[in-house]
């Protein structure tokens, strides 16, 4: 029997990300996140426009989101209740967040270079997506209470790196399933994927009737 319940919050399981990206003074910014979902080559993500890391999205227009898989779970859980924002924000404060100016340290994180933005990619994460700023909406934005205290930033990936071990052959272009185990938040918990459950019949469909116009652009670009 349902019953009608009213949770604080309607996390039933999405993928953790670290976003990276660049400071004021140059140096790299890293936050976990949850609040994320893909179509195509766009990425949308939501985010407190408060944060050290929504002011840096507005400020380049770009960003690194990093997928760390189930093995590096105690990487994020070390930047659990941390932020680059300085003064804390009060949203964070009543949450028990503090100021942490080198977040990479703290983790253990280690950085390269990117080829298409200045953030860089954290090594330490099987998945990274290079990501250029196309749009910025305000969730709520029709109640003037809530508007402008959440954002969405729509990205655009530029690049994507997957380590060899994840992609069903070498020089693939194709992720493994059964392989990659993403992190993921439930709840403010940690899981990760089990084993399949049986066949999809949307498996049948060939993964490139999938293809976007954005990553048929990037390929014509980097073939030019």
């Amino acid at each position: 029997m349902h019953q009608k319940v009213h949770p604080s919050i309607l996390y039933f399981g999405t993928p953790v990300i670290l976003v990276s990206t660049v400071n004021p003074d140059g140096s790299t910014n890293l936050a976990p996140f949850s609040s994320v979902f893909w179509l195509g080559w766009r990425c949308v993500l939501g985010i407190n426009a408060a944060s050290q890391t929504a002011r840096n999205i507005r400020s380049q227009k770009e960003a690194v989101i990093n997928l760390p898989s189930a093995k590096e779970v105690h990487l994020v859980n070390s930047l659990a209740k941390t932020t680059g924002a300085d003064p804390v924000p009060k949203s964070k404060l009543e949450k028990g967040y503090t100021y942490l100016k080198d977040k990479l340290t703290q983790g253990g994180f280690q950085t390269q270079e990117s080829e298409t933005v200045k953030a860089k990619r954290i090594s330490n994460c099987p998945v990274q997506l290079e990501a250029r700023l196309a749009n910025a909406y305000d969730l709520a934005a029709e109640d003037e209470r809530q508007k402008g205290a959440i954002q969405l930033f729509e990205f655009k990936i530029t690049r994507v790196y997957v380590q060899e071990e994840l992609l069903t052959a070498p020089n693939s272009n194709k992720i493994n399933p059964d392989v990659w185990k993403p992190l993921i938040m439930s709840f403010q918990e940690f899981y990760t994927l089990g084993t399949k459950l049986q066949h999809s019949t949307l498996a049948e469909i060939p993964e490139h009737l999938y293809n976007s116009l954005d990553r048929k652009e990037i390929l014509e670009t980097m073939t030019s």
